[in-house]
Formats: C-alpha cells, sequence, structure tokens
C-alpha cells in the first residue's frame, strides 16, 4: 500500500531573467512501512522535495498524495491540522524548547491539537530510545545524540502515517549518527512508521531499506517506485 506518492513534481524559482528548477517532474511512491533515503548534494533538490512532501512549500505544479489525501488542494487552516496529526518531522537543528523538559518537548505537538497523550506509549517509546532516565532532563542537560534522539521521539509521539528526516545527522559525529539512524530504524520498524530521509551522506544513506538519488532536481538513480521484488 502506498502511504506516499507524487506525481510530476514541480518547483520553479524565477529569479530575474532566471528560471530555477528546483524539482523538475519528480514522480515516486512510497509504500507502508518503508524506509526510503533520498540523496543528493546541495543544490540537488532534496530539501525542497521534503519541504513539498511535508506540505512546508506549495509546488508549482504536480500532486503531493499523503495517506490517501491531496494535500496540494488543501486550505492552509486544514493541512496545517494534517500535517500535526499525520507527518512528524525530524529535524538536523533539534527544535527542542530549552524551558521544557524531556517529556514535555516529546508530547507538546500533541497537546497543541488538543489530544491527551498516550502516557503509557510514549513511556514506551522514551525506553527503547533510550530516554527513559532523562524524562525530566532540560535541553541543555542533554548531548546532541540525545536531543535527537528526544526530536526523534517527538516525532513518533503524535502516531504520524510518515516521518520525514532532514539531515537528521547532520550535526551528529559518525558514531552517534549510527546510533541514531539504528534507533530510528529499529522505532520505524516497531511502529509501523513510514521513514522518507534526505541526506547527502552515502554511508548514513545505506541503512535505509532503498535510496533514490536527485540532481538538479530529478530523480537520476535508484527505484522511484517500491521494487517488485519487495512487495
Amino acid at each position: 500500500m502506498d502511504i506516499l506518492v507524487t506525481e510530476n513534481l514541480k518547483k520553479y524559482y524565477d529569479t530575474g531573467e532566471i528560471r530555477v528548477k528546483a524539482l523538475d517532474g519528480v514522480s515516486l511512491s512510497v509504500q507502508k512501512g518503508e524506509f526510503l533515503a533520498i540523496v543528493g548534494t546541495s543544490g540537488s533538490g532534496k530539501s525542497t522535495l521534503l519541504h513539498m512532501l511535508g506540505g512546508l512549500d506549495n509546488p508549482t505544479s504536480g500532486k503531493v498524495v499523503v495517506d490517501g489525501r491531496d494535500i496540494s488542494k488543501m486550505s492552509k487552516d486544514g493541512l496545517t491540522i494534517f500535517r500535526r496529526r499525520k507527518i512528524g518531522f525530524v529535524f538536523q537543528n533539534y527544535n527542542l524548547i530549552p524551558l521544557m523538559n524531556v517529556y514535555e518537548n516529546v508530547v507538546l505537538p500533541i497537546k497543541l491539537d488538543g489530544i491527551r497523550p498516550d502516557r503509557e506509549y510514549v513511556e514506551q517509546i522514551l525506553a527503547i530510545l533510550g530516554l527513559e532516565e532523562k524524562k525530566y532532563a532540560m535541553p541543555n542537560q542533554l548531548s546532541g545524540g540525545q536531543q535527537q534522539r528526544v526530536a526523534l521521539a517527538r516525532a513518533l509521539a503524535a502516531k504520524p502515517a510518515i516521518i520525514l528526516a532532514d539531515e537528521p545527522t547532520g550535526n551528529l559525529d559518525s558514531r552517534t549518527s549510527q546510533d541514531v539512524l539504528g534507533l530510528m530504524k529499529t522505532t520505524g520498524q516497531r511502529f509501523g512508521q513510514t521513514i522518507v530521509m534526505i541526506t547527502h551522506n552515502d554511508e548514513i544513506a545505506q541503512m535505509a531499506g532503498r535510496i533514490i538519488r536527485l540532481e538538479d532536481g530529478k530523480i537520476c538513480g535508484g527505484e522511484s517506485g517500491y521494487a517488485e521484488s519487495e512487495k
């Protein structure tokens, strides 16, 4: 079952007489429970693509379908609610609230949606990510790796249909990067989460189940659809 689909997705920017084609006809599909890595150099369009997948920016043309809904046709308010409930984000900069402890940071998006957090589920996530004893610690008391794990826990806590990770290990050393990615893969499998990660690091990308490569706003390598052998 495809949880995420893009069709001929384009994003163009006009700067004076020059048209920049950040995305130039990207079509891909991601199955539920899949871990997909999107690899590309700086300027390849991978961050633009992730923003489109998460409804953080609007395409020039084409469409993005998440969990059966065409998010490019949603109203601004409707998209905000849908994104909060269906899409979890993990960014390179952890974006934790400094005045909130670990548990408060993790459940904040759920509370903003007016929903009571599933405490047992959250506790389970924290335990798997090795944060059980850091539950009441403040962000400035945590290492970079621990802060990134908190960001991952926050993304998982709302039980989203898909998690979008933007260079999630960019600020971490190689060993911590491997640890965080290993945990991301484990939690994704454990909770049936679909993960789409962008990275410029081929070694990190190898931890995903499938890799596609972007260049000049187009898919130029890897499989844009789910491999037949994996169905």
